[in-house]
Order: structure tokens, then C-alpha cells, then sequence
């Protein structure tokens, strides 16, 4: 594979990245090649060092998920690492997926029944007195508030649960594919010659 071929199909499987991501990783692999010539090696040998562009670019793309993921943690960090891990497309994730829509549907069940929940205390609050309830305008307050607490309390457990479980997606990710930089540093450190 040449040089051009490697980083057109690289180039083209970055696409969705920022562009500035996108930019710097090409730049990256450009002076791979770059290195690799002044070494005395061909095209073809450091395209073939460096592997598939389309893999190393789902992996690229997955990493970059997962970096968002941990500096942002909010639900469009969440879906971009959860799908970045999916693009790689392993059979394992394919296994996965099922069980994965499962849990994570379940758990948006759970946040619109918090919703509600939050809600009827609301309603509770504003036409309890009114509903000539034994306990009278007091123990309606006291029901509503305590109504949505308890949702609040929820919401927050279902936040937490949420969080471990793209965590725990982040930590499968990374167990079978070796995106953690210490592992590709070490690597790197083990065989000075190669690119990364």
C-alpha cells in the first residue's frame, strides 16, 4: 500500500472527528512515513507496520469517544463513547448490544418514571389542599415534598448507575482493544523502531 492510498483510507475513516483531531492524527501518521523514509523503509513497509488504516481509525475514533467521555460526562459524551466503542465492531460488542439495549432502556424507563414521580408531588404540593385529603393543606405539602425527594434520591442513583455503566463500557473498550496509553507507550518503548 502507498503512502497516499494509507492516508486517503485513514483520512476518509476520520470522518466525524473534529476537524482539528482529524488534522493532527493525519499530521501524525504523515511523519510516520516521513521517519519510515529516512530509515531507509518503503512505502509499503511502514503502511504495513502501522496496519489497517480503516481499524486504526475506528480505534482512533474510540479513543477520542472515550477521551470526551471522561473530561465532559454528560449524556452526548455518554451516546459518542457508547457508539465509538460500537464502531469498532467487534464480534464480542455484537453479543454485547443486546444486552446493552436492554439495560439501557430499562434505565430511561426508570428517569421518565422518576420524571413522573417528580411531577405527581409536584401536584400533590399544589392540589392537595384542595383535595379535602384527612391531614388537611399540611399533610399534602408534607406528602408532595416527600414524593419528590424520593425522586430526587432516585434520579440520583439512576445518574450513578448510568455513569458505571459507560464506565464499564470504557473499561471493556479498553481491556480488549489496548486503548490505554500506557499500554501503547510501553509498547512504543519496547520496540523504539516501530511507529505506534
Amino acid at each position: 500500500m502507498t503512502r497516499a492510498d494509507f492516508m486517503a483510507r485513514l483520512k476518509s475513516g476520520l470522518v466525524g472527528l473534529p476537524t482539528s483531531t482529524a488534522a493532527e492524527i493525519l499530521s501524525d501518521y504523515d511523519t510516520h512515513f516521513d521517519d519510515g523514509a529516512a530509515d531507509g523503509r518503503s512505502e509499503a513497509e511502514v503502511a504495513a507496520a502501522l496496519g489497517h488504516p480503516e481499524r486504526l481509525a475506528r480505534e482512533l475514533k474510540a479513543e477520542a469517544g472515550i477521551q470526551r467521555w471522561q473530561q465532559e460526562k454528560n449524556p452526548s459524551a455518554a451516546a459518542g463513547a457508547v457508539f465509538a466503542v460500537l464502531g469498532l465492531g467487534a464480534l464480542d460488542i455484537i453479543f454485547l448490544l443486546p444486552l446493552l439495549m436492554g439495560v439501557i432502556g430499562t434505565l430511561i424507563g426508570f428517569f421518565i418514571a422518576v420524571i413522573a414521580l417528580f411531577f405527581a408531588g409536584g401536584v400533590m404540593i399544589v392540589a392537595g389542599p384542595f383535595a379535602g385529603l384527612p391531614g388537611g393543606g399540611l399533610a399534602a405539602l408534607l406528602a408532595g415534598l416527600g414524593t419528590m425527594a424520593g425522586a430526587t434520591a432516585a434520579g440520583a442513583i439512576l445518574m450513578i448507575l448510568t455513569v458505571l455503566l459507560v464506565n464499564a463500557l470504557v473499561w471493556f473498550a479498553r481491556l480488549h482493544y489496548r486503548l490505554l496509553k500506557p499500554a501503547l507507550e510501553s509498547n512504543t518503548a519496547q520496540n523504539p523502531g516501530e511507529p505506534a
